[in-house]
Order: structure tokens, then C-alpha cells, then sequence
């Protein structure tokens, strides 16, 4: 091992860490791999920027941009509600319909923004038939990382790794199609696996119907009426001071000669009124008792959802820019008019403190306020709301047109005309031209946390093909297991992806892993293709724990989901698709 080889993995293994950790953003952190490579000499000037005018980069961030503006014509939505429609009210043709959904969309787009598209639909329909989300949101994560190894646009993998097989190895790229057989075997167990096994092992949890219930508020909600030598008289609500000092958040307040008074308004308190209140009992109680309160216990927790007031649930989009911040420093309600009862945050219902908690994605968030707002609240970028979106939010006169460049952009590279790279560019560029999503819009669409992560590692994969590290990975993988046979250590790096891809992001893990294994085909004289594509499939097993792709996290509180669930369903997936591949891809890709 050379000093140039123990410096890379150095760099590698302090990458992990806070890859496992999660101290630091991973676009921040492959930017700091990137600095380090290039001060340490490990690459040069010209090496180290590589990545931002890498044509798989450029091909990313051109899916993201198509992907956004299926989403803004709804093209995506209709063929999404047409499927929820065909099934019904069985829950079994429920989740099949679902699985096979998302699988298609996630084949031609981006499957974090497929799960986004799907997600209101799925919950809303979910409530309807009184089957829990919980019971639909994993195999919906789960099948759209299946469905994107359907071709070759289908997640960013894919793209890297045909763009390294073509840098680093000089090797022939793989075509538009040729991920379909094995994509089409491994989602389609991923669809049997859940139909006969997994729908047993997924909890029930956030039922139907009552969204009360769902974030346990009937606990932390309390009605009580302003006496006659209150304090709180002549004070407006930010005067009275009652969540620095009590922790409590006014949901409504009822006057009798005025009717329902919107807390924004900041009205001034008189005798009477009547204050629904949330907090805890305690918080109540002690706040009832300093301040000349009286509880009123015949309220109704249904008066939330009135004619005048609607009560909705909430999750973050990919995209969202209130991610790290808490509602205080948002100004949520100042800003949107509208009253956060309750988050469910990494597992939890959480209805107290919850102005400081800052919001992640994945958290859902139990909403309050006027309609009017609410239909305000439908055109933030920053959420979706979870129920079936209405169509008229979208562009659908423009859906013809984006259908019509989508499928140029296939034609183009499924054909070879063009490089995959170029005609994704121009089908994102003639989106815009042609008004189906304007500028702001397509810049909106790309998530530039995961372009800046795939730029910024690019560069590892060249420092590990100049320091030979790659080379000495692979000899030692082939040394270990090489014994057992070409398919033994194929399977190995099968295993070294799908466990790097739980603690970093599938794309890292797929720029880190595919030169060790096209290197380890060749020292075995076996077929390089065949071992980059078990890399490709093992980057989209990331069922092991939430944290191991977006759309995983994106399901987690509209799902009302513990960290454990991901591993009670997925760790038997990860065999079943290990055994799948061991099986069919020599047969498909010769070794």
C-alpha cells in the first residue's frame, strides 16, 4: 500500500463518518472531499472541478428539470390519479396499482419527485377507504428506487455510472435500455415481495379519517373563557405573552358578538371570549389558574373543520427551503395565516415546544387555519399538502407539449442520436422556451444538494483511478472471496454498495464503488459491464433505515413511521433482490 493509498482511504473513511453522522450537510461534505483532494495534490486544479461540467452532472440536473415540468403540467398527476382510480377501494389492488405507479414514473423521471407527485394522492385515498398511510408509503418508497433502474435516466446511478464506465474504464456506456431486463426483474419482485409478505410486516399506524386522532390531539386541546379580572383583558395575544411564559398556542379564539376571530388579527382580549388552547394539561391548568381562565369541557373538536376552517396535513417537498428552521424563525403564522397544531417529527407526535423544533424532511405537520389560506398555502413550493392536489394548480394546456419533448428526448437517446447528456439539455431548455415551466421554476426543480454532492465526490473516483487505490480495492476483494468464484466477488461488490448506500447518498456510493468494480472484472477477466450493473442495482437497496435515500425520508412522517420499520420490511427485500441478481444477471449479462 502506497502513502498515496492510504491518504485516499483516509480521506474516504473520514467522508463516512460524517456521512453516518449526519453533523454536516453531504453537499457540504463533498465539498470539503473536494478541497482536500485537491490541496493534498491527490488530483489536479483542472481534475478537481471536473464534476461541474461532468456530462452526467449536466444530465441530472437536465432530468430534474424535465421531471419538473411533468410535475407542472400534470402529466405526472393524471397518469397518477388514472391509476389510483382503477383501484378501487381493494387494499391489495390498492398497493400493486400504487407499486406499478410509481415504477413507471420513476423509469422516465426522477423518483424523489415521482414520490412527491404521488405522496398527496396516496394519503388522501389512504383516509378514504380507511387504510392507514403507513400501510402504502414504504412500498411506495421503495418500488420508486426500484422503478428508476428501468432505464437509464431513471436516478442519477445509473447516469455515473455509465459516465465512469466510459471515463475510467474506456469501456462502451450503456444504452437507454439496456438496464430494462434487470430493472424489470428487481421491480417486479419488489411488487411480489410486498403483495405476499411484505404488506404483513408493515405497521399500522396513522389511520383513516380522524387526523385528531393520528397526532393525539384531543390530549393537548382545551377551550376556556376569559373571567371577569383576568389580566389578560385590553392585552392582544402577542401582549399576554402566553407562549414564552405558558407555552401555549391560541388555535382560535370565539367572540360572541363577532363570531370566530382569526389569531393573526391580534384582536384585543375582553371578558368572555373564549380561547381554544393547546398545550399540556399542565400548561393549561397553571395558565387557567394564574390568569383567571375558565375551562369549558364540552368543546368540540370537529368545530376545527368548519365551513370557515380547514384542518389539512403537510409535509415538506423535496425542494423545500424551511428545512433546518424552526416555525419562530419562519414567522409561520404571520406569514401564512395559518396555526401548526402538531408535527410528526422522526416518529413522534409532537403538540408542545414545537415552535423551536427545527423541521426536516419527512416531518408532517397538522395545519389550521382559513380556507383561503390554505388554497394559498397549495401554491407554496415549500409543501405539499396531503390530499388529492387539484388540477387546476397546473399547467394543463402545456401537458401535449411536454409529452411531445419528453418523448423527442427518448427517441434521441434510445436511438443514439445524441448523447444522453446533450438531449436531456435540449428537452430542458425547449420546457422552458415552449412556457411548460418558466425559468424560476426549472432552477426550483433541481436539487442542487445532490448535484453539488455527485460534483464534488466525482473527483474521489479520479484520485482513486490516479493513486491506484481503486486497483488495490479491487485486488484485495478479489484476493478475499476470489476463490469462491467470478459470481462470489461480483456479489461481494454487490454487498459493498448496498451497505455504502445506507450511510451515504446512492450516488457517492455508485462514483466510490463502480471503479473498484470494473477493476475487479478486469483482473479477473470477467465481463466489466456485467459487475458495474450489480453496482447500479445494489445502489437502489436502500431499505435498511430512512436516512438511506429521499424518498424514503420524504414517506417518514406522513407515515407515522419508526426508524425500525424500514429495517423490519426492507432487510428481507435486500436478500430476496441479492438472491434475484445472483441469479438472472449472469444470465442477462454474461460474466
Amino acid at each position: 500500500m502506497t502513502q498515496e493509498n492510504i491518504l485516499v482511504l483516509a480521506i474516504l473513511a473520514v467522508a463516512v463518518v460524517l456521512f453516518v453522522s449526519e453533523r454536516l450537510r453531504v453537499d457540504l461534505i463533498a465539498m470539503l472531499v473536494l478541497i482536500t483532494l485537491s490541496l493534498t495534490g491527490l488530483v489536479t486544479i483542472e481534475e478537481a472541478f471536473s464534476g461541474f461540467a461532468s456530462p452526467a452532472v449536466i444530465t441530472v440536473w437536465s432530468v430534474y428539470i424535465v421531471s419538473g415540468a411533468l410535475f407542472r403540467s400534470g402529466v405526472a398527476d393524471t397518469l397518477a390519479n388514472f391509476m389510483l382510480r382503477l383501484a378501487g377501494e381493494n387494499y391489495l389492488r390498492l398497493l400493486f396499482i400504487i407499486m406499478l405507479t410509481i415504477g413507471v414514473m420513476s423509469s422516465f423521471m426522477n423518483n424523489i419527485g415521482a414520490v412527491a407527485i404521488l405522496l398527496p394522492a396516496v394519503v388522501s385515498v389512504a383516509r378514504k377507504i380507511d387504510v392507514a398511510p403507513s400501510k402504502l408509503l414504504i412500498p411506495m418508497a421503495f418500488t420508486s428506487l426500484l422503478g428508476g433502474k428501468m432505464t437509464l435516466i431513471g436516478t442519477p446511478p445509473n447516469i455515473l455510472a455509465t459516465s465512469i464506465m466510459e471515463t475510467y474504464g474506456g469501456l462502451e456506456p450503456f444504452g437507454f435500455f439496456d438496464f430494462t431486463p434487470m430493472g424489470a426483474i428487481v421491480l417486479g419482485v419488489g411488487i411480489l415481495y410486498f403483495l405476499l409478505i411484505g404488506n404483513r410486516l408493515l405497521p399500522d399506524r396513522t389511520p383513516g379519517g380522524d387526523l385528531s386522532e393520528s397526532y393525539h390531539l384531543r390530549d393537548y386541546l382545551s377551550e376556556v373563557r376569559v373571567g371577569e379580572e383576568s389580566p389578560l383583558i385590553g392585552q392582544t395575544l402577542p401582549e399576554s405573552q402566553l407562549g414564552q411564559k405558558y407555552d401555549l398556542n391560541i388555535v382560535q379564539i370565539q367572540r360572541c358578538d363577532e363570531g370566530l376571530l382569526v389569531p393573526l388579527q391580534d384582536p384585543v382580549l375582553m371578558i368572555g371570549d373564549l380561547l381554544l388552547v393547546q398545550g399540556s394539561s399542565q400548561t393549561i391548568l397553571k395558565a387557567s389558574q394564574d390568569l383567571n381562565l375558565e375551562t369549558i369541557l364540552d368543546w368540540k373538536f370537529e368545530e376545527l373543520s368548519q365551513e370557515s376552517q380547514a384542518l389539512v396535513e403537510v409535509t415538506l417537498s423535496p425542494t423545500s427551503q424551511m428545512q433546518g428552521k424552526t416555525l419562530k424563525q419562519t414567522d409561520f403564522r404571520a406569514r401564512y395565516g395559518l396555526t401548526v397544531l402538531a408535527i410528526q417529527h422522526h416518529g413522534e407526535s409532537i403538540s408542545t415546544n414545537i415552535a423551536e423544533l427545527p423541521l426536516d424532511i419527512g416531518d408532517a405537520l397538522l395545519i389550521q387555519g382559513p380556507e383561503e389560506r390554505i388554497a394559498q398555502l397549495r401554491r407554496d413550493r415549500d409543501f405539499l399538502i396531503l390530499e388529492t392536489p387539484p388540477m387546476e394548480t397546473k399547467r394543463t394546456e402545456k401537458a401535449p407539449l411536454a409529452i411531445l419533448i419528453l418523448a423527442g428526448v427518448l427517441i434521441a437517446v434510445s436511438t443514439r442520436v445524441l448523447p444522453v447528456s446533450t438531449a436531456m439539455l435540449i428537452g430542458a431548455v425547449l420546457m422552458v422556451l415552449t412556457g411548460v415551466l418558466n425559468m424560476d421554476e426549472a432552477y426550483d426543480a433541481i436539487q442542487w444538494k445532490s448535484v453539488f454532492l455527485i460534483a464534488g465526490m466525482l473527483p474521489m473516483g479520479i484520485a482513486m483511478q490516479n493513486s491506484g487505490t481503486a486497483l488495490f480495492l479491487a485486488e484485495g476483494i478479489v484476493k478475499f472471496v476470489g476463490g469462491w468464484g467470478t459470481e462470489a466477488v461480483m456479489m461481494g461488490i454487490f454487498l459493498m454498495t448496498a451497505l455504502t448506500t445506507e450511510v451515504m447518498s446512492n450516488a457517492a456510493a455508485t462514483v466510490l464503488v463502480t471503479p473498484i468494480a470494473i477493476d475487479a472484472a478486469r483482473n479477473l477477466g470477467a465481463n466489466p459491464q456485467t459487475f458495474v450493473m450489480a453496482v447500479v442495482i445494489a445502489a437502489a437497496t436502500s431499505f435498511l433505515m430512512p436516512i438511506g435515500h429521499q424518498a424514503n425520508v420524504l414517506v417518514f412522517g406522513p407515515g407515522g413511521y419508526k426508524f425500525g420499520d424500514y429495517t423490519k420490511v426492507g432487510v428481507w427485500l435486500n436478500i430476496i433482490i441479492f438472491i434475484v441478481v445472483l441469479i438472472f444477471l449472469p444470465l442477462i449479462w454474461p460474466l
